[in-house]
C-alpha cells in the first residue's frame, strides 16, 4: 500500500466521509433512476445460465428457456468418452475448461454467501459440476479442459444445434499438465460440494473427493495449461497469471469444504490444506498484492475467501492475518478517499463504472462488487473494518462502491441503460451471441450452415431471440456503447461475467443494503 499523507485521524476520517457520501449519492444514478427490483434481475442473471447449456436439455418448467435445443450430444465420442454437458463460455460454442471450472466456482460461492436456499442457484452449480466430474474421470491420470478447436469454431456462425465443426477435445496429463485448469477445477468441485453438502450429502461427497484427486494432480505435475496446449488455449483463454494463483485458492476451497465435512465427526482432515496454505502460501502468492479478480487471476479472491477464516477466528490466526491485510489493500484501491494504492479516480469511468479494459469490462465490474460484498459481510460478522492507512472503513463503504456498480449495470448510467439482456425498457438488442442472433430450430427447422450463418452476425436487424439476463462486455472508459454484433468486446456476454453478479443480486434482492 502507498504511504498516505499524515494528518489527523479526525481531518482523515472527515475527508473519508466526504467520499462516502459522494459515493452514495452516485448510488442514486444520475438519471434519477428509481430502486431496481433486485430480485427480478436476479432471476434473470440465473436464466442465462440456461441458455447457455450444452448437451441434453432437461424438459420444462427445468428448461425455462424455450428457444434453445440439445447439442453437442457426442462430445468425447471421437476419444471414446462422455462430455456432454457443461456450458458454452460465451457466445460461441466452445467448451472452455477454465472459464467453466471459474464459472462453477463463482456460482458456488454465490450460492453459498447469498442465496443457500434457493433451487435455481444450486441447479446452475449442478449443470457445470456434473460436467467437471465427467473431465476428471473420463481417464485416469488425465483431466479433460477443452472441447472444440476454437480457430475452427470460429470459422462459422452456426447455431450450437447446427453446428458440425470439428469437436475434438483436449486433456491435460502428468506429461502435458495444467495446474492452473486442474487446479481451477478442483476449486470449483470443493466449492460445489459446499452447495450440497446437506441437501445431496451423497453427491457432495462424490464432488469433494474427486476435488481432492484433481487438485493433486495439479500440484504433482505443475506447468500452466497454456503451454502445454499452445494455440487451442491462446490467445482465448491464456493462463496469463500462471498457475500459483489456482493452486492456492484450490487449497482455500479444499480446506473449506473438508472442515464443514469433518465438523459432524470432530476430525480435523481439514488441517491437511490448512497445512499446505501456510507451508507454500509465501511462494504461491499470498504476499502478493493485486488489483483484478478473473477467470485467469484468483490471487485477490483467495484474500478475501482466507480473511473470512481469518475473522471468524479458525485457523492459525497470526498465519492467515496476511490475507486480511492484502484483502484490505484490494479494498482501499476502490473506496474513494480511503487512500488506496491506486488512484481511485483514474479506475472508473465518468459515469462512476468501474473500468479495468476494454474487452469484457464487465466482468471485471461483476467480480469486484462480489468480492466487495462477501468481504463486508465477513468484516459485519465480525465487527470488523477495512484498515487504509490511518482511516477504519466500515463494511456499509464496501456495499456503497458495490451496489452504485451493479446499479450501473441495471440502468443507472449515463445512457439510461441497462447492460442486462431483457431487464428494464431500454438494454442491448445486437448481442454477439450465436444462438440468440439466429432464429430457433423450433421456429426455422431446417438447418443454417456455417457460412450462411454469417448474414445474422452482421445484420442490423434485433436479436432473433432474447437471451435474457445476459450482461454484455459494456461500454468503453467514457461510457460510451455501441450495440453491434460485430463490437464482440462490447456486446458478448459470458457465464463468468454473471455467475459473480448472481451473487451480489442475491444480496441486494435480500435487503442486505438498507
Amino acid at each position: 500500500m502507498a504511504p498516505m499523507r499524515r494528518s489527523s485521524s479526525k481531518a482523515m476520517v472527515s475527508s473519508l466521509a466526504v467520499a462516502l457520501a459522494a459515493v452514495l449519492c452516485l448510488t442514486a444514478g444520475g438519471n434519477g433512476v428509481a430502486a431496481f427490483n433486485y430480485a427480478d434481475a436476479l432471476d434473470k442473471a440465473l436464466l442465462f445460465f440456461e441458455a447457455q447449456r450444452s448437451g441434453k436439455l432437461p424438459p420444462r418448467p427445468l428448461q425455462r428457456v424455450t428457444w434453445r435445443g440439445d447439442s453437442g450430444l457426442s462430445d468425447g465420442s471421437a476419444a471414446g468418452v462422455d462430455l456432454s454437458g457443461g456450458y458454452y463460455d460465451a457466445g460461441d460454442n466452445v467448451k472452455f475448461g477454465l472459464p467453466m471450472a471459474f464459472t462453477v466456482t463463482m456460482l458456488s460461492w454465490s450460492v453459498l454467501e447469498f442465496m443457500p436456499g434457493a433451487a435455481a442457484g444450486r441447479a446452475a452449480v449442478r449443470w457445470g459440476a456434473d460436467y467437471l466430474l465427467k473431465a476428471a474421470a473420463a481417464a485416469p491420470h488425465a483431466l479433460y479442459v477443452q472441447v472444440a478447436d476454437p480457430n475452427r469454431d470460429h470459422q462459422c456462425w452456426e447455431r450450437p444445434e447446427d453446428m458440425d465443426t470439428p469437436r475434438d477435445v483436449y486433456k491435460v496429463t502428468p506429461d502435458m499438465p495444467g495446474s492452473d485448469v486442474a487446479g481451477e477445477t478442483a476449486a470449483a468441485l470443493a466449492a460445489a460440494s459446499l452447495v450440497f453438502r446437506t441437501c445431496d450429502p451423497a453427491y457432495s461427497a462424490k464432488l469433494l473427493q474427486t476435488a481432492q484427486k484433481v487438485f493433486d494432480f495439479a500440484d504433482r505435475y505443475r506447468g500452466s495449461y497454456s503451454d502445454s496446449l499452445s494455440s487451442v488455449a491462446c490467445p482465448f483463454y491464456c493462463s496469463y497469471s500462471g498457475y500459483h494463483d489456482e493452486l492456492l485458492w484450490a487449497a482455500a476451497w479444499l480446506h473449506m469444504a473438508t472442515a464443514a465435512a469433518a465438523a459432524p465427526a470432530g476430525n480435523s482432515s481439514s488441517d491437511v490444506y490448512l497445512s499446505y496454505i501456510y507451508s507454500n502460501g509465501h511462494n504461491l502468492g499470498a504476499e502478493q498484492d493485486d488489483f483484478t479478480f478473473s477467470w485467469d487471476d484468483k490471487r485477490v479472491g483467495t484474500k478475501v475467501l482466507l480473511s473470512k477464516a481469518f475473522l471468524q477466528g479458525k485457523g492459525n490466526v497470526d498465519a492467515l492475518r496476511v490475507y486480511k491485510a492484502h484483502a484490505d489493500t484490494y479494498v482501499c484501491s476502490l473506496v474513494p478517499g480511503a487512500g488506496g494504492s491506486q488512484s481511485s479516480s483514474s479506475q472508473f469511468t465518468p459515469g462512476g463504472l468501474l473500468f479495468k479494459e476494454g474487452d469484457s469490462n464487465m466482468q471485471y465490474v461483476t467480480s469486484t462488487a462480489f468480492l466487495l460484498l462477501a468481504h463486508a459481510k465477513s468484516l459485519a460478522g465480525a465487527g470488523a473494518m477495512v484498515s487504509c492507512g490511518g482511516a477504519a472503513v466500515p463494511a456499509s463503504a464496501l456495499v456503497a462502491v458495490a451496489k452504485r456498480q451493479v446499479d450501473y449495470i441495471l440502468g443507472a448510467n449515463p445512457a439510461a441503460m441497462s447492460y442486462m439482456v431483457g431487464f428494464g425498457a431500454r438494454y442491448p438488442r445486437h448481442v454477439h451471441h450465436r444462438g440468440a442472433s439466429m432464429p430457433s430450430v423450433r421456429d426455422h427447422p431446417a438447418r443454417i450452415a456455417c457460412d450462411e450463418g454469417f448474414r445474422y452476425l452482421h445484420s442490423s436487424d434485433p436479436d432473433a431471440n432474447v437471451l435474457v439476463g445476459a450482461v454484455v462486455g459494456g461500454p468503453d472508459g467514457s461510457d460510451a456503447f455501441t450495440d453491434s454484433r460485430d463490437n464482440f468486446a462490447q456486446t458478448e456476454p459470458s457465464t463468468y461475467t454473471n455467475a459473480p453478479l448472481v451473487g451480489a443480486l442475491a444480496f441486494f434482492a435480500a435487503g442486505r443494503h438498507r
